[in-house]
């Protein structure tokens, strides 16, 4: 929130959305990072032999079964408050740059130019929908394609990484680098470059009827 507060801009109906979201974001974020110290407190307090509060100022010692389904429950509500974390950042740095951009402000940053794959699997690893998986990419939506050969390029341009995922079915996960970042952000609301094609001349109407004959 300070970074856009300490934006000099006009606010817009477009920039108040953006303020909104920001700040729903934030709360969830800090809803989800309540329940996981929870969690981890009450796996501590078990493993220590030591009283988890339930409720109500109700206290009890669990065993390491209901410890873990108290945990297993926060974890529930964590990936619940989560679920669209991802995407609605994305769609909200996206609404941001459009905006800024309508209002004349451009990226200082002209990123270099990317295939359709390539901007394609940028967004997909920013919403937190790739992982690597037998050295193959796994996704959580079907209606995107995304090859490993992609994913090495982007490697190699160095605008995203893999880390170790702590799901049992996927080995890896994506994330953008810094780079990734700065590069998916100018990129918001580009203008499309149109590609020209060369078409042969026309031929004034005499020599195309001559041709004809």
């Amino acid at each position: 929130m300070n970074t856009l507060n300490a934006q000099s801009m006009y606010h817009s109906p477009d920039i108040r959305a953006v303020y909104a979201r920001v700040r729903q974001l934030a709360h969830l974020a800090t809803d989800a990072a309540n329940h996981l110290i929870d969690a981890a407190g009450i796996l501590d307090h078990t493993r220590e032999g030591l009283p988890i509060e339930l409720g109500d100022g109700f206290l009890a010692v669990l065993t390491e079964q209901q410890a873990r389904h108290e945990a297993g429950r926060r974890f529930t509500l964590v990936a619940s408050l989560t679920a669209l974390g991802s995407s609605d950042a994305l769609a909200t740095a996206e609404l941001f740059v459009a905006e800024r951009r309508r209002r004349g402000f451009v990226p200082e940053h002209q990123p270099p130019a990317r295939s359709h794959a390539q901007s394609t699997t940028l967004r997909a690893v920013a919403r937190g929908d790739v992982a690597i998986s037998n050295g193959k990419p796994c996704l959580r939506r079907e209606d995107i394609r995304v090859s490993i050969s992609t994913i090495r390029a982007l490697e190699n341009r160095e605008l995203v990484a893999r880390e170790d995922c702590p799901d049992w079915f996927r080995d890896e996960r994506l994330h953008l680098t810094a780079t990734g970042r700065r590069d998916l952000a100018a990129s918001f609301a580009q203008p499309r470059r149109t590609s020209l094609s060369i078409r042969p001349a026309s031929l004034p109407p005499t020599a195309a009827a001559s041709r004809s004959r």
